[in-house]
């Protein structure tokens, strides 16, 4: 078994396991308006599955640190279970055709599932990589963004063939098709949940001997400051990739599939590429500054052509491949920087608690765009608003979130993060 124990079988490979299953959540577009067909509901009301399931995965992961902190392998199991259930229970109720019961499913179990899997490996991934935290996270969160790229494929085998108006030939190959993913990820999943294993030389008891103070790590000023560039970052994320289809359709680029893929792998890859640029930095923040000022660098250079109604297809593109990059990037960079900042010990708890911006971002990105399209009808008064949020966001870097270490009184965490490194 030696030979199993390093980093890639024990750390890498079962965060990836987890995350390209759990992160089949953003593939919610391609059978949203199937499972609407089917059970005779509206799109708009089918489509709070998912805000909901993004809300408790915000919301589960930061009441679920404590957990993940104090038991990996039972963590891993019930994101197994809760995940998996969610999905063949969503496929359950579409049979029935309960709106009520995709809710509970998809949205609250499936949720749950999420927030813990996603969650788990983080802290064991920086365990394994103690000086290269950034490309550790990377890697498994980005996991999570190529799971569309690589699930969307398999998802529309299984939907079957389409006839002219766009409807399933075989209806009920939308509820199957959640029984066989579900199967399909219960595998991968309990690969994954029986390979994580923290590094020997790492000890958790002290750890939980120790007292922690969610007051002070919510009061703290720091902490408030990474939360609020992590929520902005979402929000602007989710405003304009929510519009992507809808932008590229009224400047009248057909290629609608092309960028979408091609702009999945920018999100993936921005999580690889910037949280590990980080791990070159003295202060892992320049790298938020980095990504805000890019995403406003293309922001302003697309408005300078005139913004959405007359700026060439090629800087939309752009637009839409940078943003997507900063939005990963900004998920893969924040487990270190709150590592960086408040120490390894309590780091899952303090990560969770920090992706309850996400959940709340979850639920005002869309709606952002969407709002502002309602009253103006332009596409270019929303790059407006987003540069002037990443702006602020980057205020909030450079005078809010300083590089200073804040104490929760873990003084053992660097002697501990040195020999689980070896």
């Amino acid at each position: 078994m030696k030979n199993f124990d390093n980093k890639w079988i024990r750390a890498v490979l079962p965060a990836l396991l987890i995350h390209c299953s759990i992160g089949t959540v953003y593939c919610w577009s391609l059978f949203k308006g199937d499972i609407a067909t089917y059970i005779g509901r509206p799109v708009s009301e089918v489509e709070w599955a998912f805000s909901l399931a993004i809300f408790v995965l915000g919301m589960s992961a930061a009441f679920g640190g404590k957990l993940v902190e104090k038991d990996i392998h039972k963590s891993s199991l019930l994101a197994a279970i809760f995940f998996v259930v969610g999905m063949a229970g969503t496929g359950f109720f579409i049979y029935q055709k309960s709106l009520i019961g995709i809710y509970v499913s998809y949205g609250i179990v499936m949720g749950i599932g999420l927030g813990i899997g996603y969650l788990t490996p983080v802290k064991t991934l920086m365990l394994w990589f103690a000086k290269q935290k950034g490309l550790a996270t990377g890697l498994a969160v980005a996991g999570f963004g190529l799971a569309k790229v690589i699930a969307s494929p398999l998802m529309e085998e299984l939907l079957g063939e389409r006839n002219n108006d766009g409807v399933l030939v075989n209806p009920a190959n939308v509820y199957t098709m959640f029984y066989i993913l579900a199967g399909i990820y219960l595998v991968m999943m309990v690969i994954g949940h029986l390979l994580l294993k923290k590094p020997a030389g790492y000890r958790e008891e002290s750890v939980q001997s120790r007292s922690f103070s969610y007051r002070k790590v919510l009061t703290n000023k720091t902490f408030i400051g990474i939360w609020l560039m992590f929520y902005i970052n979402i929000t602007c994320g989710l405003a304009l990739i929510s519009q992507e289809k809808g932008i590229l359709a009224f400047i009248g680029f057909g290629a609608i599939g092309l960028v979408s893929s091609l702009t999945a792998i920018f999100n993936a890859g921005g999580r690889i590429a910037f949280s590990s640029w980080a791990d070159r930095f003295k202060d892992r923040n320049s790298i938020y500054k980095i990504i805000f000022l890019l995403s406003i660098a293309a922001l302003l250079l697309t408005v300078v052509f005139d913004g959405i109604n007359q700026s060439i297809a090629i800087l939309i593109i752009a637009l839409l491949c940078i943003v997507n990059a900063g939005y990963g990037g900004g998920f893969s960079s924040l487990p270190p920087l709150l590592s960086d900042r408040f120490g390894l010990d309590h780091v899952s708890t303090i990560h969770g608690l920090a992706l309850s911006a996400w959940a709340w971002a979850g639920l005002t990105g869309n709606q952002l765009s969407a709002f502002i399209l309602e009253k103006t009808q332009s596409y270019t008064m929303v790059l407006y608003v987003i540069m002037a949020l990443f702006t602020i966001a980057t205020f909030i870097s450079i005078f809010v979130v300083k590089p200073d270490k804040v104490s929760l009184g873990n003084e053992e965490s660097n002697k501990k993060e040195q020999i689980a490194a070896g």
